[in-house]
């Protein structure tokens, strides 16, 4: 594709059939500009996302209870209606009908009273540091922004990405469940140091690339050649941040709608057959980030879960982050979320799967861990872990 100019990139839009991640909405008031298209057409980022540990990690630990606590709050709101005394009246008591008119304006509209800053507020602010968003990709210059940012290379992971796609190609995208997800793997170090890690669905490779930091060996998966260039670009990208573990992560493609691995030597991104030795010897760690958008591939990712744990030599935990998106939708005439429902109910199946081969234990993570990167940790976001043992 040729260049695009800068004026050209000024006015871009984004097409009512194309799918946009609200990661970087969360973000100050910053131009989203770039300069190259890759082979597909659709413009390219360079973002870099800072680490919170800059400092010190306890700093993460009191933005992570800040958080958590205004979660609780929410969460609660409805049991706050009643006090130790059992008074369940006592916002009504105070919101009577002259209360109520004295909060409408002119229009009759409500006007809504936003709570002051807190001094914390402030504070977790700093702790929150450089906002996330992205900085432009020249053409020519790949080394441009590790030069831009050579003294703090080791408290940012560097993202290639796109901004918005078409839904097959939403895996070119970051999204928040990844971050979700590699918030658990920085909080719990230990119990991923020196594993052998599979991760399905990895798109960009984020998550690969921090379970990279602490594991022994990831195999980053995902289908689609300029996807998984894409993936196998960040990786390198983040080469600095495996170093001083020496962790190693590989990409290599798994097509979810076909049952064998792709071990043709003419194609990239194959498998060798000590690859796939290797990883059903070794294995014990299957990772997957925002992949249950669409049930047919939902069904075909359990599909795939079953035949990849079943050939694995050692018991293994899955750990899975969706975030639940609410949709109007005219078949129900009402706000619903059919893609987790669907993912929900097939995770159901697989608990409740009995056949004398595989046993599958589910359980879901609190989010009330440390937060190690910024983003928005709404409460839609989940984490769900599958212990899978062999019976046979």
């Amino acid at each position: 594709m040729g260049d695009v100019t800068e004026k050209e990139m000024d006015n871009l839009t984004f097409k009512s059939d194309t799918v946009l991640s609200d990661v970087h909405l969360h973000c100050p008031n910053k131009s989203h500009l770039m300069v190259r298209l890759n082979a597909v057409g659709q413009p390219v980022f360079l973002s870099y996302f800072k680490f919170l540990w800059n400092t010190d990690d306890r700093a993460s630990e009191k933005y992570a209870r800040e958080a958590t606590t205004d979660r609780e709050h929410q969460y609660r709101g409805g049991d706050e209606l009643t006090n130790k005394d059992g008074n369940s009246l006592k916002y009504e008591k105070e919101l009577n009908s002259e209360g109520i008119e004295a909060l409408l304006d002119e229009d009759g509209d409500l006007e809504v009273v936003r709570r002051p800053q807190r001094a914390s507020d402030s504070e977790t602010e700093d702790l929150m540091r450089d906002r996330v968003y992205p900085v432009i990709l020249m053409r020519g210059k790949e080394n441009a922004f590790e030069e831009e940012q050579e003294c703090t290379c080791s408290s940012v992971v560097k993202i290639e990405h796109t901004m918005a796609t078409p839904l097959e190609d939403v895996g070119k995208q970051v999204w928040r469940a990844a971050f979700l997800l590699a918030d658990y793997i920085l909080f719990k170090r230990e119990m991923f140091r020196s594993c052998t890690v599979l991760e399905l669905g990895g798109g960009t490779g984020i998550a690969s690339i921090i379970m990279g930091m602490i594991a022994s060996r990831v195999y980053c998966t995902d289908v689609g050649e300029d996807l998984l260039a894409m993936c196998e670009k960040n990786v390198a990208l983040n080469k600095h941040l495996m170093e001083p573990g020496g962790g190693e992560i590989k990409v290599k493609e798994l097509d979810w709608l076909k049952d064998e691995f792709c071990t043709d030597p003419e194609a990239l991104y194959s498998w060798s057959e000590e690859e796939i030795a290797d990883l059903h010897d070794h294995c014990t760690v299957i990772m997957a980030a925002d992949v249950f958008y669409d049930d047919d591939l939902t069904d075909a990712f359990f599909r795939t879960l079953y035949r990849v744990t079943h050939n694995l030599k050692h018991s293994c935990t899955v750990f899975l982050a969706i975030e639940k998106r609410l949709n109007f939708t005219l078949r129900q005439m009402d706000v619903t979320c059919e893609a987790y429902s669907h993912f929900r109910s097939t995770l159901n199946d697989l608990e409740n799967l009995h056949d004398g081969k595989m046993k599958y234990s589910v359980e879901p993570i609190k989010p009330d861990f440390c937060q190690f990167l910024t983003y928005e940790r709404i409460e839609q976001l989940e984490l769900w872990k599958i212990m899978a043992d062999r019976l046979t």
